[in-house]
């Protein structure tokens, strides 16, 4: 994972973008130009029985949801990976830290919501915090896979989660997760790497998730400089917006400062900070 660290460090440098690490524009490696059409937000479905969701995808594909309606006020989600692979644990055993507890800390001090998207090693690394952001409702936690590993070949080195093995994958963290205490995870998941295709969207239909992407890449990943990130943040920010960020300071060490330069500019700007699911809720029509 080491050698994997310094290749994407370097992709970042030459403007690649591992899930918000770098600024290549997200209509790009994000969001493969092979994935399906995604499903229309006025498809979603805010029952009252539980999180609104997205309706299927053509053929049953699973939804795919990138950013809330852009004339309805000023929203904007922030959320908050929680990368952990399965081949970390050394690392973790060494003292490296993949959690952020001084992030959590000012999002709560700043009164933010937010959504965290969780890998189950994450989760089983530190279920203490796993269960906190999870009995907070001031937080949503979904679904980020369990090992981190890759849905599509290809995707800035990760390595690659077996074709028959994507859907267990999704079903394993949503028990690594409620085993570490979090009680209601959401039925949102979010690819590793944002690497998807039909493929990985049919395998994973039997979830009954909505994937979330995103369309404003924070470039927090690996960075050094925290400016350069709050610029790209404020810069990318439309109506209805999500941003991908990341809740590791292993790899991610400028974003609690980044977090409290940005929220308090966007909020001078008018925008109002909600979770992923309050967007969803806003772009679909109750069924």
């Amino acid at each position: 994972m080491i050698a994997l660290a310094r290749r994407i460090t370097a992709l970042c440098a030459l403007g690649a973008a591992l899930a918000g690490c770098g600024t290549a524009d997200p209509a790009g490696p994000e969001r493969p130009a092979h994935a399906q059409p995604h499903a229309s937000a006025s498809s979603a479905s805010p029952s009252p029985a539980g999180p609104p969701t997205m309706a299927a995808g053509p053929g049953g594909l699973t939804p795919v949801f990138e950013h809330g309606p852009r004339d309805r006020g000023k929203t904007v989600a922030l959320t908050f990976d929680a990368d952990m692979t399965a081949d970390e644990g050394p690392r973790a055993a060494a003292g490296e830290r993949f959690d952020n507890p001084g992030l959590i800390s000012a999002l709560r001090t700043l009164k933010v919501p937010a959504t965290v998207f969780m890998t189950g090693r994450w989760a089983e690394e530190y279920p203490d915090q796993a269960r906190a952001l999870g009995h907070d409702a001031r937080f949503e936690v979904a679904n980020h896979s369990y090992s981190h590993y890759a849905f599509t070949g290809d995707c800035y080195g990760l390595p690659t989660v077996p074709r028959d093995g994507k859907l267990t994958e999704v079903q394993r963290t949503y028990g690594a997760l409620r085993k570490a205490g979090v009680p209601n995870p959401m039925p949102y998941f979010r690819f590793p790497g944002g690497c998807y295709d039909r493929d990985a969207l049919r395998a994973i239909s039997g979830a009954g998730v909505t994937a979330v992407q995103w369309d404003v890449v924070s470039g927090d990943a690996f960075a050094t400089d925290a400016d350069a990130v709050v610029r790209q943040v404020l810069g990318g920010v439309k109506p209805g917006s999500v941003v991908v960020m990341h809740c590791t300071r292993s790899a991610a060490p400028t974003t609690e400062k980044v977090v409290r330069a940005v929220v308090p500019r966007l909020r001078e700007q008018g925008y109002r900070f909600v979770k992923v699911s309050e967007l969803i809720r806003e772009s679909g029509t109750p069924r």
